[in-house]
């Protein structure tokens, strides 16, 4: 049970964490996977993927082909303008959860 909570608090901040990410910098697939591991988030490919082509669908993320000396083309990723809006909503929303959740802990 406690790992099923853990899971899908994790799972609910993956999309603003990664929009944090991509607001650095442009950003390839594996710098995501590493900043999230940084963080101690651990994230597979297999659910990157499918949420990086929902936040572009989504016209959240745009993205860019680039030759790699070391095997196929990789795509780069950057926020879009909507993405960005959205990303300072999600921060200032998490300012206002973080500051009450902090209020109702012991």
């Amino acid at each position: 049970m406690v790992e099923n909570a853990k899971s899908q608090m994790r799972k609910g901040v993956l999309e603003y964490c990664i929009l944090s990410i991509i607001s650095r910098q442009e950003v390839y697939t594996s710098d995501i996977l590493d900043a999230l591991r940084q963080a101690d988030l651990l994230v597979v490919e297999g659910t990157l993927y499918p949420l990086l082509s929902r936040l572009k669908n989504n016209g959240l993320l745009k993205y860019r082909w680039q030759e790699s000396t070391d095997g196929p083309p990789r795509k780069y990723f950057t926020l879009t303008d909507e993405g960005v809006q959205l990303l300072e909503a999600l921060n200032q929303e998490w300012g206002i959860i973080s500051n009450a959740i902090n209020k109702l802990k012991v």
